[in-house]
């Protein structure tokens, strides 16, 4: 990619992914050590900070002036924005990758090809507002495992509700009633001169009494069902984990080196 169409670029409107219209090209950054146009500083607002979006899978139409980016619009709204002075640093740039989910060994924009950067130029090559370089040194990316932890439901057993018959007895107090026969005398008074007989004779009453008649019949009484209650628990689990770790060689500890 020429210089010329590089700078063509600077004022171009950047689109998302979706059309959306993000906002004006301002400034671009090319990595030093690579050659490859990386990162497009995006302007979004009248009263907004520049917005860095990553070169990485774009498409620049020259006849319309527009760039199409590989980015969501919202992505660019919440992106990190530029300290130090406009530049970025390595710490800035790697929560940039991580952010756009951009693999760091794919970052480069080499739809036209690679710049040729100038031996010993301490500043990095852009295209733009020079203030806005961005600040590479010769580094190396330390690495360490995390523990990712989730969960995940599965069958640990049966639950199952069964019913059975069973034999009980009962005893109930029932009030009854029956007949008795009892003499009653009553004597005869007044006028007793009328003719009588003397001889056998006899009189019947019939007697009456409550019988208990016991009747059984099933009804329902209860409506019964199985629930199913979540509880919450903790659970400790550990692993071993791999950390790289640098070490150096010829270098004296006492100095510091600018970041």
């Amino acid at each position: 990619m020429s210089k010329a169409t590089l700078e063509s670029l600077i004022g171009a409107t950047a689109y998302d992914d979706h059309g959306d219209k993000i906002g004006k090209v301002k400034q671009i950054y090319i990595d030093n050590s690579s050659g490859s146009p990386t990162w497009a500083a995006v302007s979004t607002g009248m009263f907004s900070h520049d917005s860095l979006v990553p070169l990485a899978g774009a498409e620049h139409q020259a006849d319309d002036d527009t760039l199409k980016l590989h980015v969501d619009k919202e992505q660019v709204k919440s992106a990190p924005h530029l300290d130090d002075g406009g530049r970025i640093s390595a710490q800035s740039e790697q929560e940039l990758f991580k952010h756009y989910h951009v693999d760091p060994r794919a970052a480069g924009w080499n739809t036209y090809g690679r710049q040729q950067i100038r031996p010993g130029d301490e500043s990095p090559m852009t295209h733009g507002n020079p203030a806005q370089a961005r600040h590479t040194d010769d580094s190396m990316v330390r690495s360490e495992e995390q523990l990712r932890v989730d969960t995940e439901t599965e069958e640990v057993g049966t639950a199952r509700l069964r019913k059975y018959v069973v034999t009980e007895e009962q005893t109930f107090k029932v009030p009854v009633t029956h007949e008795e026969v009892h003499i009653e005398r009553e004597p005869i008074t007044g006028d007793r001169t009328g003719r009588t007989t003397i001889g056998e004779d006899e009189r019947e009453v019939t007697l009456h009494a409550d019988q208990v008649h016991v009747q059984k019949e099933a009804v329902p009484v209860e409506r019964v069902r199985l629930a199913v209650d979540e509880v919450t628990d903790e659970q400790t689990v550990s692993d071993t984990v791999r950390k790289e770790r640098v070490e150096t060689e010829g270098v004296d500890d006492r100095r510091r080196r600018e970041p």
